[in-house]
């Protein structure tokens, strides 16, 4: 009869010895975050993420602090230099700009080079440059982009270049680019002058990229515009909304 009574406490001996479950590797279970009110900045991203529906207000929110906007340059390998604000004139001046200088995330180099603009413009310019102008050359044309030719960015003046309108330029806040053309690595060079017109390789790849430079800048006025724009793309980084 006491067969069974010892049985018991020996297993219940045993019991003890056995060793506790281990923690789980991670430590305690988590959770997600409860969701925020207010979208969280992108940190770094931006300039590497494909043109999307959303690309354009992306570049409007990424941009609203000089500090976010430096930061998203910055992360993304592009250098740009801050310079203090100033006014020139009561229509002229710089607000949240720098200076514009080598991307070192790509080949292709701005000529001139160490552009003064926004940085708003910048960052709009850097997603221009490495999700539609370079890719588009590699399968448009077959060859790398080394050099982007353009005609400035910050100019006091009027649009059209005050040609029969009082109205200001987005180039008399620096927040606008004139893109000429692009030189390529097997020694060809496109332009918006020459190419444009007709269904060559060099025209659909001019188009692509006013086409994609529509889903990232406010505005955007290409040949098809007027004739002010023959030679160039006007690439203006503002909260608007116009493409031709």
């Amino acid at each position: 009869m006491l067969l069974a009574p010892l049985a018991l406490v020996a297993l219940a001996s045993c019991s003890a010895m056995l060793p506790e479950p281990s923690p789980p590797a991670y430590g305690r279970p988590t959770y997600p975050a409860a969701p925020s009110r207010t979208e969280a900045p992108l940190v770094g991203a931006l300039v590497d993420l494909p043109i999307g529906a959303g690309t354009r207000s992306a570049v409007i929110r990424e941009s609203a602090a000089l500090t976010q906007c430096v930061t998203q340059l910055t992360a993304a390998r592009v250098n740009f230099s801050p310079v203090p604000d100033r006014s020139n004139s009561a229509t002229c001046g710089l607000t949240d700009a720098g200076v514009l200088g080598a991307d070192m995330g790509t080949v292709a180099r701005m000529s001139p080079g160490d552009v003064q603009m926004t940085c708003r413009t910048a960052l709009a310019l850097s997603i221009w440059r490495r999700q539609s102008l370079e890719p588009a050359a590699r399968e448009i044309l077959g060859s790398d982009v080394v050099q982007i030719d353009h005609m400035g960015a910050y100019a006091c003046r009027n649009v059209n270049n005050g040609a029969g309108s009082t109205r200001i330029s987005a180039h008399s806040q620096a927040a606008a680019l004139d893109f000429a053309g692009v030189r390529l690595r097997d020694g060809r060079r496109i332009t918006v002058l020459n190419d444009w017109n007709g269904d060559t390789p060099e025209a659909r790849f001019l188009r692509r990229i006013r086409d994609d430079a529509c889903r990232i800048f406010g505005t955007t006025l290409s040949p098809d515009y007027n004739a002010v724009h023959a030679d160039h793309l006007h690439l203006e980084a503002t909260d608007t909304r116009f493409c031709r």
